[in-house]
């Protein structure tokens, strides 16, 4: 699976009726510690079957952004069941990336 781009008109589909957890990357193209962790959420996806992994540009989506209160990027928001239950700010690790999802 590969990182999956999402806006207001999929969000709902893909990530609150997800039977997967979802791991929701709210970022933007001028951020450089976003463009950053890029590579490494494209290689967590790559092959995995046990979560999704979504792009959510703020700039393109500010309504979702304010919805979930990101007022810092990048911001890192995990979804289970539709509710939010784990979330990170700023730039982490590979490994800690997959913690957040999988803790």
């Amino acid at each position: 699976m590969s990182v999956i781009e999402v806006n207001k008109g999929n969000f709902e589909e893909v990530v609150l009726k997800s039977e997967v957890p979802v791991l929701a990357d709210f970022n933007a193209g001028w951020c450089g510690p976003c463009r950053a962790m890029k590579p490494m959420l494209d290689e967590l996806a790559e092959g995995n079957e046990a979560y999704k992994i979504v792009s959510i540009d703020i700039d393109e989506e500010d309504e979702l952004a304010d919805q979930y209160e990101v007022s810092s990027i990048p911001c890192l928001v995990v979804f289970k069941g539709g509710e939010e239950v784990n979330r990170s700010v700023g730039l982490i690790a590979k490994e800690a990336i997959a913690d957040l999802v999988e803790g």
